[in-house]
């Protein structure tokens, strides 16, 4: 993108000395040019498309530039302030969450023979239902919980059995089982069927593109808002930028989409950074990356950008050794950190919390039975939360107990299709149709779970 946002300015290649030059009057010019020869096919081309409207208004752009340009600048940069319709945030745990830690089966006494140094006692656990209870740690999410607003699906999984980090992710990520032919990611199959948006209708938070958006819906990747901007922008003259745009306007190559998408895109985060000064901590956000990119999402969400789907990721998952208990220890370390931060998030978002909801996904569970090192190993079946508006709290989806006449090779088997957890979601939450959601998770028939009330 660097080359690209120094390819924009004819006579300066390095943005960080961009100012006031001779340069910037021409492109002011070019602009100015330009705006008038739109102005004059807009007026042509006022009262319908005829052929003979498309030709008289010059031959200055071909078909195909004409209707990149007016989806453009009509169509997917919807004014701030527009309805965005609801929000799916979908948070990755990276490295196999251990779901027999955070959604306890506290009832089965298969559990304490095959974990005695760390399954979590009941007497410790959130009471759900269904003989479930929560990890202690997540009790900042307890009034959410108590106000029916977190469902938890236990036995989730994909459909194939595999223990590799790398094709469980793939695998849940495309939004397919894992000898799909399918390419794109599941949340960009999402965004293409709910057509165009604002700038920052599908937005990825983190230092890296989730599998899951990838794809043709162009997504914007950012850490934060106020750091979201093109390098040496600042300073450079507002009618420059303004030229810039309308020079950029309508240019059928990628080239001048891409410097498009940066000037405004750029422009917006600069424009919600400064209603919001109040640092995240302040905010009730816990520390790091994870807090941040929450408190980032309240922000766009809370000034009506329009986000549609949003990702973030979490690492730290894979605990092999020294899983811990609810004194202390990784588990119960990394679950603080997850339920303040949705604490503070569901917090901070009020009453847009109604059209927002987020679930977590792992690509796998863990081995029912620790190993030597106080961990467990790779598995299969882990655990959904979602929560946020539209939920139906609980526990749901079908679970067999942990019997060894039930387990899959040592695993909690995959009795609840991740497919189903996501369709259900994505169906109620954004709107598609079943229909669509077949087109999001092809060959697949939804079968709803009762996530989403």
């Amino acid at each position: 993108m660097r080359d690209t946002l120094a390819s924009l300015h004819p006579d300066c290649p390095d943005w960080r000395r961009l100012g006031p030059t001779p340069a910037d009057a021409v492109l002011r010019a070019q602009a100015a040019a330009v705006a008038a020869d739109g102005e004059d096919r807009e007026s042509q081309w006022s009262r319908g498309f005829t052929r003979r409207r498309l030709l008289a208004g010059g031959m200055g752009v071909g078909v195909a530039a004409m209707a990149s340009q007016l989806v453009t600048t009509r169509i997917s940069w919807a004014a701030p302030g527009a309805d965005p319709g609801g929000t799916l945030i979908v948070i990755f745990l990276r490295g196999g969450m251990d779901g027999l830690s955070v959604v306890v089966p506290a009832d089965d006494p298969e559990l304490l023979k095959a974990r005695p140094s760390i399954a979590v006692r009941a007497a410790s656990l959130i009471n759900v239902q269904r003989g479930f209870g929560m990890h202690p740690a997540l009790g900042p999410l307890l009034p959410l919980m108590t106000a029916g607003k977190v469902a938890a699906v236990p036995a989730v999984s994909t459909p194939d059995l595999t223990r590799s980090h790398f094709q469980a992710q793939d695998c849940l990520e495309r939004g397919g089982a894992a000898r799909s032919s399918v390419q794109s990611g599941w949340l960009d199959r999402v965004l293409q069927e709910l057509g165009p948006g604002t700038t920052f209708r599908g937005l990825g938070i983190g230092a890296r593109m989730s599998r899951s958006l990838l794809g043709d819906s162009n997504p914007v990747m950012l850490t934060s808002l106020k750091d979201f901007t093109v390098k040496g922008i600042d300073g450079v003259a507002p009618q420059t930028l303004a030229a810039l745009k309308t020079l950029y306007t309508g240019i059928d190559h990628p080239l001048g989409v891409q410097g498009l998408d940066a000037l405004q895109a750029s422009a917006q985060a600069q424009s919600y950074a400064k209603q919001q000064v109040t640092p995240a901590k302040d905010r009730g956000y816990p520390d790091g990356e994870f807090g941040a990119a929450l408190a980032t999402l309240a922000q766009l969400i809370k000034s009506k950008a329009g986000v549609r789907v949003a990702t973030v990721d979490l690492g730290g998952w894979d605990m092999h050794t020294g899983l811990g208990t609810v004194d202390g220890g990784d588990m119960t370390n990394s679950l603080k950190t997850v339920a303040g931060a949705l604490a503070a998030f569901a917090a901070e978002l009020g009453p847009d919390l109604d059209n927002t909801t987020v679930v977590t996904m792992s690509e796998f569970g863990r081995r029912v039975e620790q190993n030597a090192n106080s961990g467990t190993d790779h598995g299969h079946g882990g655990v959904a939360l979602v929560l946020g508006g539209g939920v139906k709290g609980g526990v749901h989806g079908k679970w067999e107990g942990l019997a060894s006449g039930v387990l899959d090779q040592g695993d909690v088997p995959g009795t609840n299709d991740y497919r189903d957890v996501l369709s259900e979601i994505v169906m109620r939450r954004l709107g598609l149709s079943e229909g669509q959601a077949g087109k999001v998770f092809p060959g697949w028939k939804p079968s709803p779970l009762g996530i989403m009330a």
